[in-house]
């Protein structure tokens, strides 16, 4: 009975089917991401800021002066900022725009927790951000520029913003997969 149910047509034709299946699940979803971790820990901007002077002193202290060999108002500053919210992945962490001393954009992720997903991408958008199920599919609605894949879901790193990119059109950041057309988390990018 079992060798004439294998010789028949109709068998490898469902076992074709179900393998075929099976290997498009596993591509498309990608189920072994919700179990591991992706950790990048690029070296982000130190940011200027002056200490305030105290009153036995009166020459103000900038100890960010040495760092990256910038001079007091020279170095990188914070353009925009904001924390992460959570959609449909639980996210965390800080989004900043920073403006280098050559005057270069880049946006940096700070202490980013989100979950691995297939296809995660990080865009800068026009959308509010909104909490809870309300925020999950609104980014694509409206105008975004893509930075690029995310390098990783834990850690701090940076992407280089383009010359051409107009910030006073895009007021937040999204870990967005595209492959679902559903943020992870979002931040608004509020002005420093």
């Amino acid at each position: 009975m079992a060798s004439r149910l294998l010789r028949a047509p109709l068998t490898w034709v469902a076992v074709t089917v179900l393998a075929a299946g099976t290997t498009f699940g596993l591509y498309w979803f990608q189920p072994w991401k919700l179990v591991t971790d992706t950790e990048v820990n690029e070296e982000l901007a130190v940011v200027a800021s002056e200490a305030p002077s105290s009153p036995t002193n009166s020459t103000p202290v900038d100890d960010s002066a040495s760092a990256e060999g910038a001079t007091p108002g020279t170095g990188p500053t914070i353009v925009r900022s904001g924390e992460f919210i959570t959609h449909e992945h639980d996210t965390s962490g800080t989004a900043r725009i920073i403006r280098t001393a050559d005057g270069e954009l880049r946006l940096e992720l700070v202490g980013l927790a989100t979950s691995n997903g297939p296809d995660l991408r990080v865009w800068l958008t026009d959308q509010p951000v909104r909490s809870g199920e309300a925020g999950w599919h609104v980014f694509d609605d409206g105008h975004w520029v893509e930075l690029g894949r995310l390098k990783g879901n834990r850690g701090d790193q940076a992407y280089d913003i383009p010359a051409e990119v107009d910030l006073d059109e895009l007021t937040s950041v999204s870990i967005w997969c595209k492959r679902f057309a559903v943020s992870f988390g979002a931040a608004p990018l509020a002005t420093a």
